[in-house]
């Protein structure tokens, strides 16, 4: 062997223990993705909601009361916040297209933990639907397998056509693959949007997932090398089916209707579309759901949150009982918004501010501000690189957003001048035969959104603007008004100079 070799044995190995040691020092992360759960809830100031698991993780940590989803979809928003890119770069804007088919080398969050030493273990919902990414873990994904419904009944008019879908109408697809493309989901062709039967949690799949959440703890709690644990709840989604205790936490005759049951005056007609999603459900009918219904639906929505909610308390009792939480970041996130009946409409797809603006919770052990809550903007393409940062892992090249460790230690600074979102629309009667994109500005008291020709981007088919201090409902499109022009100039301007002009100005 040649001596200075021999020399630089001993370093190297040096060097490989203190990386060893370095990762082992880490912090853990409980990655904990929600279905559909719009900011609504206890931490939110709805003291009506039973939610007191997300309540004590806000007191541990930071609630972000303006979180704002890149696209409020499944699949494109999954896809935009595992990356750390946007919609026009995943080229993922809809529920058909993995991420991989645009971006085969991309390093996604848990990949790059794992890369860094992490161990990264997935269950639930994590990526949309049938939809999997196999270099993001360390172990194979798995999610455990439940009955939609527990009342023989609903289970047949579930069973009555095939269901080669998932619940938001994907394909049944894993990994990376080309664009499949699938059927239309018949109307009324799902079992009912609800049901509170007498059973135990662990019939459905959140029971399921926690119950596997908590064995997997007790299993890392032996590994020497941190852990990136990703556990994905499927409720709130569509059906709202909970046991019955947690539809018994709520009085149906105390359930508030949404205020605002039109839709925004003077809005082109495919700004808020009406829910074709909730459609596929039986008993829901075309057009305006009455209002003894939509009660039923929102009575099952909340009911959804609670039993999602205790499924939440089981991991975070188990983390507590092996003494991981002193040393574990969690991050919990709701996919994006949800319409409950606001603007006559139901689900997500659209930029309003019910839909695009998300429930963000991240707690850091020791942290100086836990309980409070941060009016500064971010975005959910913005969690990737703050998990990084507070873990002292370098920030990959690709990143489209920024870490807001920043407004951890400072949660009243000033922090990005707006949020971006955008949603597609196909070419239609409605859009003049042209497929459109809505590219939507969220600022600190206005929402902007240019309809833009998807094909040639100088082409705008309408424009929206609401003002937040005096309409945070967005039931009023001013974008028309001549006494608006200068600020529609602006947002115009401020729209196409991109993410990177409204960044903090210090990080």
């Amino acid at each position: 062997m040649h001596p200075l070799v021999r020399l630089l044995l001993p370093l190297g190995a040096a060097l490989l223990a203190a990386a060893a040691a370095s990762a082992a020092d880490r912090p853990n992360i409980l990655f904990v993705a929600v279905d559909d759960l719009r900011p609504e809830f206890g931490a939110y100031g709805a003291s009506y909601i039973k939610s007191p698991n997300l309540d004590r993780l806000a007191k541990a940590g930071i609630t972000f009361n303006r979180a704002y989803v890149q696209q409020a979809v499944c699949s494109p928003t999954r896809s935009s916040l595992m990356t750390g890119t946007r919609p026009d770069t995943t080229k993922v804007w809809d529920l058909e297209t993995h991420f991989r088919t645009a971006l085969p080398n991309v390093v996604t969050v848990g990949q790059h933990f794992k890369n860094n030493g992490y161990f990264v273990q997935g269950m639930g919902k994590i990526y949309h639907g049938g939809f999997d990414d196999a270099p993001t873990w360390s172990v194979p994904w798995h999610t455990p397998r439940a009955q939609t419904y527990a009342r023989p009944e609903n289970l047949a008019l579930h069973q009555r056509f095939p269901q080669p879908n998932d619940i938001d109408g994907a394909p049944k697809q894993k990994d990376k693959g080309a664009k499949k493309k699938k059927s239309p989901t018949p109307r009324n062709s799902r079992g009912p949007a609800f049901e509170g039967a007498d059973v135990p949690d662990n019939t459905f799949t959140d029971g399921k997932t926690a119950d596997l959440a908590v064995a997997t703890l007790r299993e890392l709690k032996q590994k020497k090398e941190p852990f990136f644990l990703a556990v994905g709840f499927s409720k709130p989604h569509l059906p709202f089916v909970a046991p019955k205790k947690y539809w018994d936490l709520y009085d149906p005759a105390k359930i508030q209707l949404a205020p605002n049951k039109f839709r925004p005056k003077d809005a082109p007609e495919y700004a808020v579309q009406p829910g074709g999603e909730m459609r596929a459900y039986h008993g829901i009918p075309e057009g305006s759901i009455p209002d003894d219904l939509a009660r039923q639906l929102k009575h099952g929505y909340y009911a959804a949150i609670s039993y999602m909610d205790a499924q939440l308390g089981k991991v975070l009792d188990e983390l507590d009982r092996l003494g991981l939480r002193e040393k574990t970041i969690i991050v919990l996130w709701g996919d994006h918004g949800w319409k409950l009946g606001e603007h006559d409409a139901w689900c997500k797809h659209t930029n309003t501010e019910n839909d695009t603006q998300g429930a963000l919770l991240l707690s850091v052990p020791g942290m100086k501000h836990a309980g409070k809550r941060t009016n500064g903007i971010v975005e959910f393409v913005d969690v990737y690189p703050t998990l990084a940062d507070l873990a002292g892992l370098s920030l990959p090249a690709h990143l489209e957003g920024v870490s807001f460790k920043g407004l951890l230690e400072n949660p009243d600074r000033a922090w990005k001048a707006a949020a971006f979102s955008q949603y597609p629309r196909p070419g239609n009667s409605a859009t003049g035969g042209q497929p459109l994109m809505g590219y939507s500005l969220r600022t600190e008291h206005h929402r902007f959104t240019a309809w833009l020709h998807r094909n040639d981007h100088s082409k705008v088919a309408a424009v929206e603007l609401y003002d937040h201090r005096t309409d945070p409902q967005e039931n009023t499109n001013l974008a028309n008004q001549p006494a608006q022009a200068e600020l529609v100039a602006k947002f115009t301007a401020q729209l196409r100079a991109g993410w990177k002009a409204a960044l903090p100005a210090k990080l």
